[in-house]
């Protein structure tokens, strides 16, 4: 990107799996940048955090005090899966992605921008314990419900309706139709969630991005890894468009498309 750490103000982390509960892991990163001038801050969204933090982001920027941040999507899932639990153990990766957001000109930049989250919801996919409501001990480490579940067939429904809603959002939003999209970068949870998300969109599956088959589902990570992959392999030009859609635990979900 071109840019210095003496650049950035501002460093905005998506995770649900921080190094430690306190502080901030957006603050170890600035302190290892170097990264004086910034503020930092971690947020959490599961697997819509990137996206979510992009458009905090983006609205940082439309206040005029801020000109550049950095915003990261890293998750380290395996520290907190139950490696005998089949439904979560064989999806979810580890991985890290990054980006740098500036103020857009030329008519570059987000064009669209959608958040929603379900919170009625949330016992379906979590960490039920090992918090502040229910802190960690050796009866709750044994039963291992410190670590994710997930009741696998109605995350499926869900993500399913809540990433057709976030796709129609981000059109609408846009003023675009699908035809005006030149690729799609889904959250990268499953090829079955990511197929039904583009059909519904009416985006052929040539223009969507996948990458699930070799990463597994990174959460917050997802979609900037596949981002760069997009921008290294000339997926993405000058002047493309690229809508990005997401669905997380909470239940979390949004959209957002951007011109290159």
């Amino acid at each position: 990107a071109g840019v210095t750490a003496a650049e950035l103000d501002a460093i905005i982390l998506g995770t649900a799996s921080p190094d430690r509960l306190l502080p901030s892991t957006a603050v170890e990163i600035q302190a290892a940048l170097g990264a004086t001038r910034a503020v930092a801050f971690d947020l959490s969204a599961a697997c819509s955090g990137w996206l979510y933090a992009s458009q905090v982001a983006e609205g940082l920027m439309a206040t005029g005090g801020y000109e550049t941040i950095l915003v990261i999507g890293a998750e380290l899932l395996s520290r907190i899966i139950n490696w005998k639990d089949r439904n979560t153990c064989v999806i979810f990766g580890d991985g890290a992605g990054a980006t740098i957001m500036k103020r857009s000109t030329k008519g570059r930049g987000v064009l669209s921008a959608y958040m929603r989250s379900d919170g009625t919801l949330a016992d379906l996919l979590q960490r039920a314990k090992g918090g502040a409501a229910f802190p960690s001990t050796p009866e709750i480490l044994a039963e291992g419900s410190d670590k994710i579940t997930m009741a696998g067939r109605e995350v499926f429904k869900n993500a399913v309706r809540s990433m057709a809603d976030a796709s129609d959002r981000a059109l609408d939003g846009a003023k675009l139709s699908a035809a005006d999209i030149d690729l799609m970068i889904p959250h990268q949870a499953n090829v079955r969630i990511i197929e039904a998300t583009a059909k519904h969109a009416g985006i052929p599956l040539e223009k969507v991005f996948v990458n699930v088959e070799r990463f597994g589902n990174t959460s917050a990570a997802s979609i900037p890894i596949a981002l760069d992959e997009a921008v290294r392999t000339g997926r993405i030009q000058e002047g493309s468009i690229v809508m990005f859609v997401a669905f997380g635990a909470g239940f979390t979900w949004g959209s957002m498309v951007v011109r290159f």
